[in-house]
């Protein structure tokens, strides 16, 4: 057997205290003593998931939603929107006063400073607001940036600008990815490196970034929690996070 797990980490491996369940952190565990190996895919950045690569002591990762991919502690993928289209869609932003945060694989920097919008939403990582530098995408890779205007206006954006994907994540804010960028991308990266398919991983999540994911690897799981559209496609659904769902489904389907 040569098969790899791929789990998202918000609403996935934590729960809505984003804390880690024990139940799920022992059911990972347990799935690589039976052969498996463990990879994150996820849209946060590495220098966020730090201290959940270290309790579950993985090396494997998908960030930025396929736009920043390690496999084995090496660098083997990365991405981003071109820096010309990021400084109209910023201008854009920034008449309507709709900000904007950059992301590279160590930092989190933001184009204003005391934005509601931006607080909301990065507090529901449990991340402070970050360092002020609007033209931080000019000299430094950024492989994310966040958006944060509301879903009214999302609609004008992809009119606007209709060579980026723009990927809710919040009431407040989007991720602006590369048009064809997703997890499933990053995913590809990492079996490439392995000699395996699609076929041979299985990926869990629960929001609208887990979609392309779930659909092109040979099973994918959607969590009891996740979002109804995730859920559509998945196929199996676990119970709620919240109620040792990662851990219940792992049995189910005899990952262990």
């Amino acid at each position: 057997m040569n098969k790899i797990l791929f789990f998202d980490v918000d609403g996935t491996l934590y729960n809505s205290e984003k804390k880690l369940p024990e139940s799920a952190k022992n059911a990972l565990l347990e799935a690589r003593c039976n052969g498996y190996e463990l990879a994150i895919a996820t849209g946060r950045a590495p220098f966020m998931i730090e201290s959940l690569l270290e309790e579950l002591d993985i090396n494997t990762y998908v960030t930025f939603n396929g736009q920043y991919v390690v496999y084995k502690g090496e660098v083997v993928y990365t991405n981003g929107i071109e820096k010309d289209e990021l400084a109209k869609i910023i201008a854009f932003g920034e008449a309507r006063n709709e900000p904007v945060v950059f992301l590279d694989d160590k930092r989190m920097i933001a184009s204003v400073s005391d934005h509601m919008m931006v607080a909301e939403s990065l507090d529901t990582l449990k991340y402070p607001y970050p360092e002020l530098d609007s033209s931080y995408y000019m000299q430094n890779d950024v492989y994310q940036t966040l958006i944060f205007m509301e879903e009214k206006d999302e609609p004008l954006y992809c009119e606007m600008f209709p060579n980026v994907q723009f990927v809710r994540w919040h009431p407040y804010s989007c991720d602006i990815l590369p048009k064809g960028g997703s997890k499933a991308v990053g995913i590809e990266k990492v079996l490439d490196k392995m000699g395996i398919t699609l076929k041979d991983a299985i990926a869990f999540g629960d929001g609208i970034n887990d979609i392309e994911m779930l659909q092109a690897v040979g099973t994918g799981v959607a969590m009891g929690n996740g979002h109804e559209r995730v859920k559509a496609i998945a196929h199996h659904i676990a119970d709620h996070v919240d109620a040792d769902g990662l851990a219940k489904i792992m049995r189910k389907l005899a990952i262990i």
